[in-house]
């Protein structure tokens, strides 16, 4: 049995009481193993802290709100007012006070380490996205990093290199690129020097004059991206870190903001595209959609050729990355 399984919440609990607000100068009871984050009295700050604290707690609901119990190891339970994990369950599962991550579900002005953010965002099963989402509203450097997407497990990026010399990626319903290839990187790239808030197909599809001119029928394809993103976003309506993306893209592309506003939705399918390589001229690629997460929506697309002129291509491209392939001559299929 995890060690999880021996916490219990009395069913009382379920209604989950907000705590007073604190006597001036206090701190919660108990203080967290790793290390209470400075407190001290509510201070008058500007408008924009006040703002992102509100987006914090909002974020944070909602998060724990999409957790089952049994996700983290704790038995399943069938008195439940609300759907979710409760705030003293995310509290202790995390090793923080109680009370404390009461107040930061509130918006309180008190401040957050990295280690408690790192704990809390673990509990919370985030993804890469969501993880960077959590410590810029807290206003707080994460040391850990997006690049290692941690959501994955090791052998993804095995498979992935395994599938070479056919480009291959894993993404989110957000589009968020969270591993590829190499041959996927020479399809789409550059893209291993890009902030991970950059490395978004949705993203650069717009954004980026490569991806435009490399994609044939780009209008068709954006269409298509837009609607399934908006499909997608159905159920996280009121996460901000989809409403951020849209946000982003609104500003940046006209384009996609007159796409947003036809509130055309699709579903994912497996179709073909057609890619104009500076390199090794046209391709086209029949991309599959295998899902690995149901609930992050995570999948893996790979890309086969549609004829065997783009298989050749394809393996003309990867031998010129790779100097043994190309001294080794063809592969063989």
């Amino acid at each position: 049995m995890s060690e999880h399984a021996l916490v219990t919440v009395p069913a009382e609990a379920a209604a989950e009481p907000i705590p007073a607000a604190p006597p001036a100068g206090s701190v919660p009871l108990g203080p967290p193993p790793l290390g209470p984050p400075p407190l001290g009295p509510p201070a008058a700050a500007p408008a924009a802290a006040s703002g992102r604290r509100q987006e914090l707690a909002g974020f944070l609901r909602s998060r724990r709100g999409r957790i089952a119990p049994e996700q983290v190891g704790l038995p399943p339970a069938s008195r439940r007012r609300t759907p979710g994990l409760r705030r003293e369950e995310v509290a202790t599962l995390a090793g923080v006070g109680v009370t404390w991550y009461t107040w930061l579900e509130q918006g309180r002005d008190i401040n957050a380490s990295p280690q408690v953010l790192d704990a809390v965002a673990r509990t919370l099963l985030l993804d890469p996205h969501e993880r960077d989402h959590l410590f810029r509203l807290a206003d707080t450097p994460d040391g850990n990093g997006q690049g290692e997407c941690t959501a994955l497990p090791p052998t993804a990026q095995l498979l992935l290199d395994k599938l070479e010399p056919f480009p291959a990626c894993i993404r989110n319903a957000r589009y968020d690129l969270l591993a590829f290839n190499q041959a996927y990187e020479q399809l789409n790239g550059p893209l291993s020097g890009l902030p991970f808030e950059e490395r978004n197909s949705l993203w650069r599809m717009f954004t980026d004059p490569r991806c435009r001119f490399a994609m044939l029928d780009w209008e068709e394809g954006t269409r298509r991206m837009v609607a399934e993103y908006r499909a997608a976003m159905a159920e996280h309506v009121a996460e901000p870190a989809w409403k951020c993306l849209v946000s982003r893209l609104t500003k940046a592309s006209a384009e996609f903001a007159e796409l947003w506003e036809r509130h055309e939705v699709a579903s994912p399918e497996n179709l073909t595209k057609r890619y104009l390589h500076p390199e090794v001229g046209l391709l086209k690629l029949n991309y599959t959609h295998l899902w690995l997460g149901q609930r992050l929506g995570t999948r893996m697309t790979t890309y086969t050729p549609a004829d065997e002129q783009t298989h050749e291509r394809l393996r003309q491209l990867h031998r010129g990355a790779d100097p043994e392939r190309a001294q080794s001559g063809p592969a063989k299929t």
